[in-house]
């Protein structure tokens, strides 16, 4: 409680008494009582509520949100030339008073849902695209009284700014810029674009008149049932024609595996061929080189292979008898 409001809260009181003491003071009257100390109460109580009175009509405080435009008829224009800022002013009492306006942040919002805009029921703005589709915007306009013009606002629309500046204004805005785009632009590509232009638009006509654009809100964008479901078969559409798209190309990677295990194979193939190929190559170049060692060795030691052979008969064979009449089976060498 400010202190404007305690003296008219005191002043309040003082009347009461002021009242108690007149009962008081008739029914002590009928009993033929003295009634002259209750008179002298009744004066002072009478006297201090007068003057509670005039200075609680004078005296006004200022919330810090708040605004203050005093109408008079002692100023030009049926107003003061400067608003009231927060904090305790005094005006002249029964001649001039206060019409309060907010400074802080107010929003409006114009919503297709009967319960959650300014005005109950379907309040969303009914445009119509480029294509001539009819489209619903659910928006928020998110506003302030400029301090310096609150006279301008009080002069020109008073309490009504909302409901005859804000709202007419946001929704022939939105209309105009929406008939620009085509839908599918409106509701996806061009959306922040058509926004962002609202939001230019209704800065330069608030201001205009005195308020300050916070932010434009563009909440929702609904259809007409008839487009909604023509989007949503297109939808369905789309994502099957993405599924069989998928499918192909699932198909074609499997085919791919297959192709690149069947090379890898005929690539296994090939280079255990050739690495077999090689393995005999080298065998049979080591064999040839051996052949060629032992002919050289037998040609410069020509009775070694006869050794060699008497040696692998039997190592126990100390005596061999043949017929007299079969030859040796190796020539024996002459003396």
């Amino acid at each position: 409680m400010n202190i404007a409001n305690f003296i008219q809260f005191l002043a309040t009181l003082f009347w009461l008494a002021f009242a108690g003491l007149i009962i008081l003071i008739i029914m002590r009257a009928a009993k033929q009582r003295p009634t002259k100390r209750l008179s002298t109460l009744l004066i002072i109580a009478a006297t201090i509520a007068i003057l509670l009175t005039v200075v609680g009509a004078g005296l006004v405080f200022i919330e810090p949100y708040e605004s203050g435009v005093v109408v008079t008829i002692l100023a030009e224009g049926g107003m003061r030339p400067q608003p009231l800022s927060a904090g305790l002013h005094w005006i002249v009492p029964f001649v001039e008073r206060v019409e309060r306006y907010p400074i802080s942040r107010q929003t409006y919002t114009m919503a297709r849902t009967a319960t959650e805009g300014e005005i109950y029921g379907d309040d969303s703005v009914e445009s119509r695209t480029a294509d001539g589709q009819r489209i619903f915007v659910d928006a928020s306009v998110i506003y302030a009284i400029d301090p310096a013009k609150v006279l301008d606002i009080h002069r020109t629309w008073q309490k009504r700014y909302d409901s005859d500046l804000v709202r007419p204004q946001a929704r022939g805005i939105v209309r105009d810029v929406v008939s620009q785009y085509r839908v599918e632009e409106a509701v996806s590509t061009k959306r922040f674009e058509m926004s962002s232009l609202i939001t230019e638009n209704l800065r330069k006509k608030l201001a205009e008149n005195g308020l300050i654009l916070v932010d434009f809100v563009m909440r929702d964008i609904t259809f007409t049932d008839e487009y909604a479901q023509s989007i949503e078969q297109k939808q369905i559409a789309e994502q099957q024609a993405l599924q069989a798209k998928f499918v192909v190309e699932q198909k074609r990677q499997e085919a791919e595996q297959a192709r690149q295990v069947a090379q890898g194979q005929a690539d296994a193939a090939v280079i255990a061929a050739k690495g077999e190929a090689e393995a005999r190559l080298i065998q049979a170049e080591a064999e040839a080189k051996a052949l060629e060692y032992i002919a050289n060795v037998l040609r410069q030691n020509p009775l070694l292979l006869q050794y060699e052979y008497i040696q692998r008969l039997s190592p126990n064979i100390s005596v061999m008898l043949l017929p007299n009449d079969n030859p040796f089976l190796l020539p024996l060498p002459t003396p």
